[in-house]
């Protein structure tokens, strides 16, 4: 059997579904899968919906069912699924039910693993019931901390006879790595649905399906804990793409960068100071590491704490970029060195050495809390802090932003508006 290509129709608005499943039917899409927050958002209208344009193609509803199996899946056989799912997690009871009326309806039962502790077992038993298809799947919220479900697909296949499908973060590179480790259907979302081209993304993926060949891809990947993935994705994004990742937080009012056309990210080397001495932030320079960003806090006033000759030991030292509650100088200079300096003031005169403050503590930047080793990213917006252990999430999260901004700039493009594409009658407060 041709491993088969199901595109996952994440959206919550029914045009745009259908006008995506349009263009992954052209790029050679197999089954079209109206996703959990389709048909949460617009009910079974959108299976309905799906059937009629396509009635020669599977439509396969993501129920998620969790209870009340036997409604849930008479309702999607009626609508015109082909397929529907229920989750693994479910009782016995609930997943026996769903089995039961699909038999009537001619429906087809997939069964979710998503969040299952023992995938391969339970596989076994749901297979025993009577399951058509088992689901190995990475949930969005876990793909967002580096997780994957590639690992899971050869246990499966060895403990079940019926057809394996995974979902969860494929794109053109992984969709090959899933095919030879066995699996039968491969589903993609977003790497296909948040593309500004999704015949193209469709494409691709399908190519890399059949030779099993990866298709390099920038876009549509996840992140792990690395430092260098989690700035090689903080630069890739904007310090707004991250703050919307944020829930519209993070930001560092009041610090700006003092020249245009700075990419910065790096864990902080924290540094609290008095106004106009610089020895405690020059003496972080030689105590940061490679990447690292000095996080100063002195005061918010001046005199500058920061300066040319310290720019240039920053440099020898590769430190990612400085920021500065205070003052800073030598601004012609620093723009020439290229370094990425974020600061409230600028102002020529200096401060002295004195030797107050510390190093490695927790300071706050215009009420902004900022631990050692919180990650900083920055350009010409300005500046936005992430807790450490939320980098990587947040990194994630961020290209998501990125990721779906491209399809709705591209709708722009094509003559719709931005009060269109955002459906902003549709979901405006009541």
């Amino acid at each position: 059997m041709r491993t088969i290509l199901q595109v996952a129709l994440d959206f919550v608005d029914l045009p745009r579904a259908l006008a995506v499943a349009e263009e992954s039917v052209r790029g050679g899409a197999d089954w079209l899968e109206a996703g959990t927050p389709l048909i949460k958002s617009e009910g079974l209208e959108a299976v309905r919906a799906l059937r009629s344009r396509w009635p020669d193609h599977v439509i396969v509803a993501d129920l998620k069912t969790m209870d009340a199996g036997r409604f849930e899946m008479e309702s999607a056989a009626k609508a015109g699924a082909r397929v529907a799912g229920v989750l693994g997690a479910a009782s016995d009871s609930t997943i026996r039910e769903c089995i039961e009326v699909a038999r009537n309806y001619g429906l087809e039962v997939m069964v979710d693993m998503i969040e299952v502790a023992d995938i391969a077992g339970r596989a076994r038993q749901v297979e025993e019931m009577g399951a058509d298809y088992i689901g190995i799947h990475t949930a969005i919220d876990q793909q967002m901390r580096g997780q994957a479900p590639l690992e899971l697909i050869k246990a499966v296949k060895e403990a079940v006879g019926i057809p394996v499908a995974v979902a969860g973060g494929i794109n053109s590179e992984t969709a090959a790595e899933a095919v030879r480790a066995g699996a039968d259907i491969v589903v993609v979302g977003g790497a296909i649905i948040k593309s500004s081209a999704a015949d193209e993304a469709t494409r691709q993926i399908r190519r890399a399906i059949d030779t099993q060949v990866p298709v390099s891809t920038t876009l549509y990947k996840r992140i792990g804990a690395e430092k260098s993935e989690i700035r090689g994705a903080l630069t890739t994004v904007s310090t707004a793409n991250i703050s919307d990742a944020m829930h519209r937080s993070g930001d560092i009012p009041g610090l700006r960068p003092v020249f245009k056309g700075i990419r910065m990210a790096g864990p902080a080397v924290t540094v609290r100071t008095y106004p106009g001495d610089w020895a405690k932030p020059v003496e972080a320079i030689d105590q940061a590491g490679e990447g690292d960003v000095l996080v100063i806090d002195a005061g918010g006033a001046g005199p500058a704490v920061w300066g040319e000759l310290a720019t240039h030991s920053a440099l020898v030292q590769r430190l990612a970029g400085v920021v500065v509650h205070g003052a800073v100088r030598d601004t012609p200079e620093i723009r020439a060195a290229g370094f990425p300096v974020f600061s409230s003031l600028v102002m020529p005169a200096a401060g002295e050495p004195k030797g107050f403050g510390e190093i490695g503590v927790p300071v706050t930047l215009s009420r902004v809390k900022i631990n050692p080793g919180d990650w900083l990213a920055g350009d010409d917006d300005g500046l936005v802090a992430i807790p450490k252990a939320k980098a990587a999430e947040v990194a994630n999260r961020a290209m998501d932003v990125l990721e779906r901004e491209n399809r709705l700039r591209k709708e722009i493009q094509d003559g719709s508006t931005l009060s269109q594409v955002a459906y902003l009658q549709k979901w405006e407060k009541i």
